[in-house]
Parts: structure tokens; C-alpha cells; sequence
């Protein structure tokens, strides 16, 4: 993978750049993933310290559970962080890369709560939980 990776929100006002490698995708079925995007989740991660962000004030963060926040822009609604609370990792969210990303799928997890209207045929491991 690339040493530099960018990416922002739908309208611009939002742009990162992470330096260093990312985290294979994870494809997220949980309740939350599916409200706030409308699916499923497609996300990668990388360590807080290795994200730098443009536009941080058009940044809202949802804090969607005690543990965790969700970041999209406040200007167009692009869905582009989760961050659990004191981790040092924060998830990224796929489709906000700009290409080439590079990224490979890994697995799919909270496979227990997928949605009744699709099925899961990729080959890729289904975590039931995670």
C-alpha cells in the first residue's frame, strides 16, 4: 500500500491525509452502521497520530453509543469517522479515499444484525459479533 492516502467529504469541505499503512476494510453490518449510512459500513483505520484533517470545524460528532462518536461533515452529511472513545486508532470510512485506495476487503462483522434485504456472498469471513 501507498505511504500517503487521501480523501474528504462529498462537497470538499472536509479533506485528511493519512500517512502510513491502513487497516484491511472491514464491512460492518450493525444497526448504527446500516441507520447512518443507509447500508452497510465499508471501513479502514489508522492510528489518530498518522491522520491529519482540513476542515475540522465542518466536522460534527455523533456520539451514537457511550463508547463511541461518529464523524461526518456538517455541510453535506458525508459519513467519514467512527472513533471509539481513548482508542488510539480511528476508523475511516472506505468511499471516502480518493483513488487508487489500495485498500483490500477483509471480513464482515456484526453479520448477526445485516439487514433482511440482502445476503453476504462475497467469500469474505462473517463474524456474527465483534
Amino acid at each position: 500500500m501507498a505511504d500517503k492516502h487521501s480523501g474528504g467529504c462529498l462537497c470538499g469541505a472536509v479533506t485528511f491525509e493519512v500517512t502510513g499503512p491502513l487497516r484491511p476494510v472491514f464491512f460492518c453490518h450493525c444497526k448504527q452502521c446500516r441507520k447512518q449510512s443507509g447500508h452497510f459500513y465499508a471501513a479502514t483505520s489508522a492510528p489518530v497520530s498518522a491522520i491529519s484533517i482540513s476542515g475540522e470545524d465542518q466536522i460534527t460528532w455523533y456520539e451514537s453509543s457511550t463508547r463511541a462518536s461518529r464523524g461526518f461533515c456538517s455541510n453535506c452529511g458525508s459519513a467519514l469517522f467512527w472513533k471509539q472513545n481513548d482508542e488510539a486508532e480511528m476508523s475511516i470510512l472506505a468511499g471516502s479515499f480518493d483513488e487508487p485506495t489500495d485498500l483490500v476487503a477483509d471480513k464482515h462483522i456484526f453479520c448477526e444484525s445485516k439487514g433482511d434485504y440482502y445476503e453476504i456472498g462475497d467469500g469474505l469471513p462473517q463474524i456474527p459479533r465483534y
